[in-house]
């Protein structure tokens, strides 16, 4: 069966094959260390789904189609997709203020659903898991949710939020009457068929596999425990397959009734002042957005401990690309099989934002000075070379390379790589410079260097 594209029936580009995909599974998880993977791909008239290795290097247990991997933020596609059933249903607004259902959230009377779910609220990212393990939600978002530490008036920015996604899901929670596992359960997971399991179930209903971590000078891999604070189950807690993926990735094509066409075209629509930076092109309601060769995918990614699951949607031809992987290597395996799958169909299933045309390298000395995103510090000084350096939280400093758009990469120190690591932003008022996003979240300028 042809690869939908929009391409006239005439079109003989070469097909997809599940023997083809289960060979270059094997082969590239065996060169990336990756226990075991899962990858579905649906073209809209056909699924091929394939999977590979062992789930939990410690006891051997095989890797199966049906097999649950701990998803990390994928699973604010779900909590973003309950909060618009509930609004459907006319159990809530998305452009009311969510202080109407979060008292928590009283100091912030302008961010409303919609924000928390768009990342534009503003918010800080949270504290670490560790530092959230055995708090409440209200008290969790009662530190976090505060004038003092908003980065940014509601619909101005962008900054990527697990505060955000924990306030979503106790909007749930306040809307329903039930947990936030519950809620998503009943309006979504249950719907589409899947097999629910999350993070601390003491007796999952399905298997599931552990992420790992791989020692690359030996090559020994071990699981690692999954450290999600109970608090932040809505931005991360949710296990799914592949296949489970890939059914939600129909719905949000508009494919099912599960999610009403509408409202998934609600979802996939940009947000006006997201700008993501190095995540996306744009963002939708709990939707990363891409944009490929003239048409918009959506999608999102995650990282648990020691795993890496990822969705992409084409909605226009309803095409579905999932996949995970227990251990953090499987991103690169990932990038891999999306330009496999580029190179057998003609396809391109983007993995990251359009690289940006940004000129030549410049001197930024006046991006020095000290940010702050909550209790993180981003620091920035000017090295010896007349070069900026970033250091996060006292950590050895990585040199950034800056360009005239404002945009700037992260210099790896031992190799010298460039990766894209942000963009500064200037106050339109005073044409300083008063925020620096990094990897998607941004940090608010407190002190000069």
């Amino acid at each position: 069966m042809p690869y939908p594209t929009g391409a006239p029936v005439t079109d003989r580009r070469p097909t997809l094959t599940h023997q083809a995909l289960q060979d270059r599974l094997d082969t590239l998880a065996r060169i990336h260390r990756v226990p075991g993977a899962q990858l579905a791909v649906d073209t809209g008239t056909q699924l091929l789904s394939v999977h590979t290795g062992t789930a939990d290097a410690a006891t051997g247990a095989p890797f199966t189609a049906d097999t649950a991997v701990p998803l990390g933020s994928v699973t604010k596609v779900c909590t973003a997709a309950a909060v618009m059933l509930l609004a459907d249903d006319g159990d809530l607004d998305p452009d009311a203020p969510a202080a109407e259902f979060l008292p928590e959230l009283r100091e912030l009377p302008a961010v409303s659903v919609r924000h928390l779910l768009g990342h534009t609220a503003g918010l800080p990212t949270g504290p670490d898991s560790d530092t959230a393990a055995g708090t409440t939600a209200s008290r969790y978002l009662s530190a976090v949710c505060t004038a003092r530490d908003a980065l940014f008036a509601p619909g101005t920015g962008f900054s990527y939020s697990n505060a955000g996604y924990v306030a979503a899901g106790r909007l749930v929670a306040a809307v329903t009457g039930m947990t936030w596992q519950e809620a998503v359960r009943a309006l979504l997971l249950d719907p589409l068929g899947t097999v629910p399991a999350f993070l601390g179930d003491t007796r999952p209903a399905r298997p599931v596999a552990a992420g790992h971590a791989v020692n690359t000078a030996s090559g020994r891999v071990r699981p690692v425990h999954q450290n999600l604070a109970p608090v932040e189950a809505p931005a991360g807690a949710l296990l799914a397959s592949a296949l489970d993926l890939a059914a939600l990735g129909g719905a949000l094509a508009g494919r099912t009734d599960v999610l009403p066409p509408a409202t998934a075209a609600r979802m996939r629509r940009p947000e006006p002042g997201a700008e993501p930076g190095v995540l996306a092109d744009a963002w939708g309601l709990g939707l990363a957005l891409f944009r490929q060769d003239g048409r918009w995918w959506c999608g999102h990614d995650g990282n648990a401990q020691g795993t890496s699951c990822h969705l992409r949607v084409e909605p226009a031809d309803g095409v579905v690309v999932a996949f995970t992987g227990n251990a953090a290597s499987a991103t690169a395996l990932w990038r891999d099989l999306v330009e496999d799958i580029t190179r057998i169909t003609g396809v391109r299933v983007p993995t990251a934002p359009a690289p940006a045309h940004r000129g030549a390298p410049i001197a930024l000395p006046e991006c020095a000075g000290t940010y702050r995103n909550g209790r993180t510090e981003y620091r920035i000084t000017v090295g010896a070379s007349g070069s900026p350096e970033l250091s996060v939280d006292g950590d050895s400093p990585a040199p950034l390379v800056c360009y005239p758009d404002l945009s700037c990469d992260l210099v790896d120190p031992a190799t010298g790589r460039r990766e894209p690591g942000g963009h500064f932003h200037r106050d339109p008022a005073t044409g300083a410079i008063d925020r620096v996003q990094i990897s998607g979240r941004t940090a608010r300028r407190t002190g000069t260097a």
